[in-house]
């Protein structure tokens, strides 16, 4: 019983792959000459 919910479900959120067409490529990000750098730690630090 457990087998076949599994693989209803499984084929239900399968079928629903690619229902709204072919991927689309990502655009790429403008630029607007603003540059954000930095840097970052985490730790304990030993006094």
């Amino acid at each position: 019983m457990t087998r076949t919910v599994f693989g209803l479900t499984a084929l239900i959120f399968l079928s629903a792959c690619g229902v709204d067409g072919e991927p689309l490529p990502v655009e790429p990000a403008t630029k607007t000459g603003i540059s954000i750098s930095g840097r970052a730690e985490v730790g304990i630090a030993k006094r």
